[in-house]
């Protein structure tokens, strides 16, 4: 019953889009005077304009449709309700109790979870404090100057994201870095100016035993044993991970193990002890400030009607252009450069949990799923890839995100950041007519063949899809509020598509092969037989160039 109604929403969806196409956004804000003020949503300070799309007062009604066709309500629901959502691993997906501060329970397997989550919280939340004031030290007494996560997926892209985002509520003279690749150049690379003597380290695996993550631990315990002697290493390390004994062998002391739930996926992990680097640069007040911005978000994903939500209205837009209009890809462009990571921290939420192409319950899905998430910051990609979005052959749904004024940067630069940002998201929406073209030419002295030669170039089709987030300015709330937005943006479009968005089958399969071949690439004697023709070529040509 439900694949056949989200089958009929979708095909009216198709015939719907034969009548939107023959108007531009550009014609529909001529013909609507009221149109952005009717096509916004907001939340506290934040506005998410969606008027710069190509949609009509219909076409929201047959989205809409579509999403009650798919039994949206009831999979959301479902979410907040602790059902087992993670079909395929049988938990629920409760990351938003790491941020709630309602006072409600939150029942998983018939037990409220909240005394376990406020317990670890304030656990995360003394230790941050005791490094940021000095009382947690290193091995000679020194205070920590910096502190270097070494974690991967889930567990550095959330983190390294946070902390770059909020470097200026960061303590003065405590540096974060973040170490993921297994690619020494990263850990030798952030680690050659830092005086090891005041390093702390935190390792983030839940298993203890991530190959990536782990290699680069035992790198830099052997650094800091070899610097400092092995009795530091109680001192310098401490981790985010649930396997106690492999930790204690590790050489970490329990009290300074932290640790988080099956229930929390790793791309979901940020607000979980997994930002124990993000709560020690920025404080245990400001962290907390970014877990309520997130419960924000939460309450109003939870409680507002389909019509007035902004993930919900965030996910459909892109079931518009994904599904029915068939663009393959979804640019995020910040126009602050703090957010820099935000594209990357978006790729994996987005990508690793709807980029599937099997239903929950095993049978194939039957429309594209997760488009490309990429993005860089404003005004970096003007000079960049912006020429493909404005003149080349695909056309790329945008988010733009901008504050209304800067946090600790300069106001003049600001006015200017500002400026450009809305004039991209027009000029992608407006172009430029030949007409127009040749009548600027004109003025500019050129005529005949030369203006008939040149013109062509400058002309701009116009009529590209954009959505604006504007705020107040970028501070630990409204990070929180952002990131909680798209989380649910993305279960959105899972429930459209239905899909399981909670788990990462698809990478696997390279983690077993690599640890297959690592042995291999390792010993020059060993055989290479059985592996295709391809990968044995490879390695023994890698033996000849480092043999």
């Amino acid at each position: 019953m439900v694949e056949r109604d989200v089958t009929a929403a979708l095909a009216a969806l198709e015939a719907h889009r034969v009548e939107v196409g023959h108007h531009t956004i550009a014609d529909l804000f001529a013909e609507d005077p009221t149109r952005f003020e009717r096509l916004q949503l907001r939340l506290g300070d934040l506005l998410f304009d969606y008027s710069k799309h190509r949609i009509t007062d219909a076409t929201l009604a047959h989205l809409i449709a579509l999403a009650r066709a798919a039994r949206l309500e009831e999979r959301r629901h479902a979410l907040f309700a602790g059902e087992k959502v993670n079909l395929t691993e049988g938990r629920p997906a409760l990351h938003m109790a790491l941020r709630n501060f309602s006072g409600r329970p939150v029942m998983v397997d018939g037990r409220d979870v909240m005394g376990d989550v406020i317990a670890e919280r304030e656990k995360v939340n003394a230790f941050a404090a005791g490094v940021r004031d000095g009382r947690i030290c290193g091995a000679g007494g020194a205070p920590f100057t910096d502190i270097v996560n070494i974690g991967i997926g889930g567990s550095d892209l959330g983190p390294a994201m946070a902390a770059r985002a909020l470097s200026p509520f960061a303590k003065p003279g405590l540096r974060t870095h973040f170490v993921a690749n297994v690619d020494g150049a990263d850990l030798a690379d952030t680690l050659a100016p830092l005086n090891l003597a005041t390093t702390l380290f935190i390792i983030s695996s839940k298993t203890f035993s991530t190959q990536e993550t782990m290699t680069n631990a035992a790198s830099a315990r052997a650094r800091v044993a070899a610097a400092l002697g092995e009795e530091a290493i109680g001192d310098h390390f401490c981790a985010v991970s649930t396997k106690l004994d492999l930790v204690a062998k590790f050489g970490i002391q329990p009290d300074r193990v932290f640790g988080f739930w099956d229930w929390v996926g790793g791309r979901y992990s940020l607000w979980s002890s997994i930002g124990l680097a993000l709560a020690i640069s920025i404080g245990p007040e400001n962290f907390e400030d970014f877990l309520r911005g997130g419960h924000e978000a939460d309450d109003h994903f939870e409680q507002a009607p389909l019509e007035e939500n902004i993930p919900v209205m965030m996910g459909l837009l892109g079931i518009w252009y994904r599904n029915v209009w068939g663009f393959g890809a979804h640019a995020v462009i910040p126009y602050d450069q703090r957010l820099a990571r935000f594209p990357s921290y978006l790729q994996q939420l987005d990508m690793e949990s709807n980029g599937k192409s099997v239903r929950r319950h095993g049978g194939p899905v039957t429309m594209a799923t997760a488009p490309v998430i990429w993005g860089e910051p404003g005004t970096n990609g003007q000079h960049a890839f912006f020429q493909m979005l404005h003149q080349g052959t695909d056309i790329i749904p945008i988010d733009f995100l901008v504050a209304a004024e800067p946090t600790a940067a300069d106001e003049h630069h600001h006015r200017l950041l500002f400026a450009n940002c809305l004039a991209q998201a027009e000029a992608l929406m407006r172009g430029r007519s030949r007409h127009e073209v040749d009548m600027i030419l004109a003025r500019q002295g050129l005529h005949g063949e030369a203006l008939s030669a040149l013109a062509p170039h400058k002309v701009f089709a116009g009529n590209r899809p954009s959505s604006m987030f504007l705020y107040r300015r970028l501070d630990p709330h409204m990070l929180g509020r952002l990131v909680a937005l798209y989380e649910h943006k993305v279960f959105v479009q899972s429930a459209i598509w239905d899909i399981n968005a909670f788990d990462q089958w698809g990478v696997e399969l390279g983690k077993e092969l690599a640890g297959r071949l690592a042995p291999i690439v390792a010993d020059d004697a060993a055989s290479t037989e059985g592996l295709d023709g391809s990968t044995a070529g490879l390695i023994a040509y890698r033996r000849g160039l480092v043999g």
